[in-house]
This record gives C-alpha cells, sequence and structure tokens, in this order.
C-alpha cells in the first residue's frame, strides 16, 4: 500500500511537470502570447530548469527543443525511480534503459495527446458559456493549430463547428495506438 501510494505520487509530479513543459513548447510552437495568467505559469514553473537547459540543448527552426527533452526526461526519471523502487536488487542492463527511454517516449506523447485532449475540450465549452472570457484567445490559439486543418474538410453543421469532436476520436485512437505500442514494448502485445 505504501509503495502504490509513493507510486501515485511520483506519477503525479511527473505528469504535472511534463504537462508544463509540454505546454511551454505548445505555447511557443503555437506563437501563443506568454502575457497571460496561464503563460505566467508556465513560465515560472518551468523557468528553472528551461533556462539551463537552453544552454545544453539548441532549439531547432523555431521549435523549444528543452522543453521537449526536458519533458521526456521527466519521464525517463519517473521510470527509473519505479523500475528502481520495485526491482529485485536487479541491476539496470542497457537493454533495461533503452526500454525505460522508449516507454517514457510513448508517456511523454500520451501526455501531450491528453493536454491537446483537455485544451480542445475546454475552448468547445467556454465558445459555448463565455467565449469572451479572458483566456478564450489563449485557449483558442492553442487549439488553433489542431482543428484549423479539419475545419477545412468539415463545413458547420447548423452553426455548430463539429471539428473538436472529430479531433477528441481522433485523439482517441491515437491513444490507443500508443496503449498498444506500450505494451508491445513490455512483449504484452
Amino acid at each position: 500500500m505504501v509503495m502504490q501510494s509513493l507510486f501515485f505520487i511520483l506519477q503525479s509530479v511527473a505528469d504535472l511537470l511534463t504537462g508544463i513543459f509540454l505546454l511551454r513548447f505548445l505555447m511557443q510552437w503555437a506563437r501563443v502570447s506568454f502575457r497571460n495568467p496561464v503563460g505566467q505559469f508556465v513560465i515560472a514553473a518551468s523557468d528553472w530548469a528551461v533556462l539551463p537547459a537552453r544552454k545544453v540543448v539548441p532549439g531547432l527552426w523555431g521549435v523549444d527543443l528543452p522543453s521537449l527533452v526536458l519533458a521526456w526526461l521527466v519521464q525517463c526519471t519517473y521510470f527509473a525511480l519505479v523500475f528502481g523502487l520495485s526491482a529485485t536488487g536487479d541491476a539496470i542492463t542497457p537493454a533495461a534503459m533503452g526500454t525505460l527511454a522508449l516507454v517514457a517516449l510513448l508517456e511523454t506523447a500520451r501526455t501531450f495527446l491528453y493536454l491537446i485532449f483537455g485544451i480542445v475540450i475546454i475552448t468547445a465549452i467556454m465558445s459555448w458559456v463565455n467565449p469572451y472570457a479572458p483566456l478564450a484567445p489563449v485557449l483558442n490559439a492553442l487549439a488553433r493549430p489542431f482543428l484549423a486543418p479539419l475545419q477545412r474538410f468539415i463545413p458547420p453543421l447548423g452553426g455548430v463547428d463539429l471539428s473538436p469532436l472529430v479531433l477528441i476520436i481522433v485523439l482517441q485512437l491515437l491513444l490507443g495506438l500508443l496503449a498498444s505500442l506500450r505494451l508491445s514494448v513490455f512483449g504484452l502485445g
């Protein structure tokens, strides 16, 4: 029971940090201003790691690679801790390290998909409830790169934009694919 609680706390912290680093990457990639409460929170919560990481990992074509690398490293650290705490004295082999790195990559992608999922749902709800809320422009700018390609092919039906629903279905399919990949990495698929 104690180990399960510890693993839950570790996973919660790892997912939160990964989400913050991925949100920073997404905001920079979508060219969303950081001059809003969400942007200020992301900067305050991630500068301690991103600024030193930029000295080691350069950006590439305007993409904030340090934030992506940090998100992956957080997941790597989490899985290494879980492996170390649950291992029965087995040493970590290079093959196990490779597996942990691959699983961390899959979990980083899973967290990114859930982040997009959450942004799209909150954007859709806010468009119905309060489209002029102060955070609406930020959320719309974050969702736009993912919704715009679908909106080209899916016309509004009775004034209702169905692209968020289609994107949610696509994200669910991708999450299922990631779950299958994770099982196959562990030899269970």
